[in-house]
């Protein structure tokens, strides 16, 4: 694992926290802001090496928190959409390490980019009920392969999930259990791709505690924030964490 500054051990805690408090305020963002942050500063695949114990822990939380019954309906409910996006995020997370750090930024930063905009503009897809069974299966694809590839298969689910006019308190349950057993194949997966090994793992811990305790502020704010301006000034965040990460792109430093 590369040598890390006192200052850049002390941003990329900040950076947990940040992530942490806005899923614990919105239900979702901890690894696209983490992967941005840290992606910035350092190897884009420490970076997603650093997300990936947070990623997990926090997803847990999430879906305990609201109770395992809930959870076990979302689960049944959206099946296909769960298996596909589990299967797509163990395929796509074995390729990782063959991509050029240059072309994996363009992969980290054109979707948060993207997306971002999206939700910015208030677009909204909407999905017809025939069309349903098409959709999970294609866009739990694609949340799939940006989940092993990039860390963060959150936005395309969100997306999906307004398309579909899931009720807030149902998407909440929902989002916790699709991120929930993601992260777990996720971790598995990267595993066995050598981006989680005996060296970064260290680091991938030393970020769980300010994310956790980023989400318990977050949870604890979620009831006496304006959602609305807050979502939009994370969204704000991303686009422009997602910009610089194209520039990294294009320049290579």
């Amino acid at each position: 694992m590369e040598y890390l500054s006192p200052f850049a051990w002390t941003l990329a805690l900040v950076i947990a926290l940040f992530a942490g408090i806005v899923k614990g305020s919105i239900g979702f963002a901890l690894p696209l802001i983490m992967i941005s942050g840290l992606s910035s500063f350092l190897d884009p695949k420490l970076a997603l090496a650093g997300i990936l114990i947070s990623v997990l822990a926090t997803n847990v939380w999430q879906v305990t928190r609201q109770g395992w019954e809930p959870a076990r309906d979302a689960a049944v409910l959206h099946w296909r959409y769960l298996l596909i996006v589990m299967v797509a995020i163990f395929a796509a997370a074995q390729i990782v390490t063959r991509i050029p750090g240059q072309v994996f930024y363009f992969i980290l930063g054109v979707p948060v980019v993207a997306l971002s905009l999206i939700q910015l503009v208030g677009v909204r897809l909407s999905i017809a009920p025939e069309r349903r069974v098409t959709a999970e299966w294609g866009i739990g694809l694609i949340s799939g392969l940006l989940g092993g590839l990039t860390g963060t298969w959150g936005p395309t689910t969100v997306l999906y999930l307004l398309a579909i006019d899931t009720p807030k308190a149902r998407q909440m349950v929902v989002q916790g259990v699709i991120y929930g057993a993601g992260s777990v194949v996720l971790v598995l997966a990267h595993l066995r791709s050598g981006i989680l090994n005996g060296e970064t793992v260290w680091f991938s811990a030393a970020m769980l505690p300010a994310a956790l305790i980023g989400m318990a502020i977050g949870f604890k704010a979620q009831d006496r924030m304006d959602q609305a301006l807050f979502k939009r000034v994370t969204l704000i965040v991303l686009v422009v964490a997602g910009v610089n990460l194209i520039r990294k792109g294009l320049s290579g430093f």
